[in-house]
Formats: structure tokens, sequence, C-alpha cells
């Protein structure tokens, strides 16, 4: 996907705003799935909190260190998945890897179409990804650590 000079100028500052004031960074203590996540290879590390009820992700938090995509992609992760099934999530996402690693260019995906540049740096596909292998295992519950590696 060629991107306009400008526009590729706009993805990074939104990026950048998501990294500096990242949303939902917060834990919550009344979540009803956790899980945590790790790239060993930069150290990127979170928790993430959600709150489902009926199959409704109602609230979303996140704590951790990374580095700006990764804060960024758990950032704009967090408010795009409030109030959307797990099922809805689930595809999100499929469509998310799928334009991070470039299998399609899904126009569908919103404010995430920033991250389309990533693709072109293999290694912060991993760093892009995190924070939603981490979403998939809270909401299968697994117990263990989701790594990139």
């Amino acid at each position: 996907m060629s991107v306009d000079p400008a526009l590729r100028e706009l993805y990074q500052e939104v990026i950048l705003d998501h990294s500096k004031n990242p949303r939902n960074f917060h834990e919550i203590t009344e979540a009803t799935h956790s899980a945590k996540g790790e790239n060993p290879l930069c150290g990127d590390r979170l928790s993430l909190y959600l709150v489902v009820d009926e199959g409704v992700i109602r609230d979303v938090g996140f704590r951790g260190a990374g580095c700006a995509i990764s804060t960024a992609s758990a950032s704009m992760m967090s408010e795009i998945l409030k109030e959307k099934t797990e099922e809805e999530a689930q595809t999100i996402f499929s469509a998310f890897h799928d334009l991070v690693t470039g299998k399609t260019e899904d126009e569908t995906l919103g404010k995430l179409a920033v991250f389309a540049g990533v693709r072109d740096y293999p290694v912060r596909v991993k760093c892009a990804t995190l924070a939603w292998h981490t979403m998939r295992a809270a909401l299968s519950r697994k117990e263990e650590a989701v790594s990139t590696e």
C-alpha cells in the first residue's frame, strides 16, 4: 500500500498521540477477564483487563510498558473494543492481523488503518499485535502469559 506522505505524517501523529496519552491506561479491579502479554524480543509487556457482560465487552483497561507502536495499538484497541461482542472482537483481531502482516488492505478498520505501515517492519508487527493477542487470551481465559515469540 502506497501512502501519501501527508497521510503518513498524520498516521505518525495519531500513533504518537496514543503512545504519549494512552486511553484506558488503568487496571480494572472488577475485570471478568484478564491476561498478560509480552514481547521478549523488545521487552514490551502489558496486562489487559476486560469486563464482559453477556458476551459484550463493556470495559477495557491495560497497564504495562512498551514502545510507541505497542502502547498506541493497545490504546486504540481499548477504545474500539468497548461495546463489541466477543465475536466482533475476534473479527476485528483477524482483520487487524491481516492488515499489519500485509495480507489485506482492509478499509473497514477505520482508525486502525494507521498501523498499515507496520507491515514494512516485520519486527514491529509483534509490537502492534501484542495487545490483540493478549485480548484473545483474555477472552479464552488463558492463564499463562501470551508471548509474541
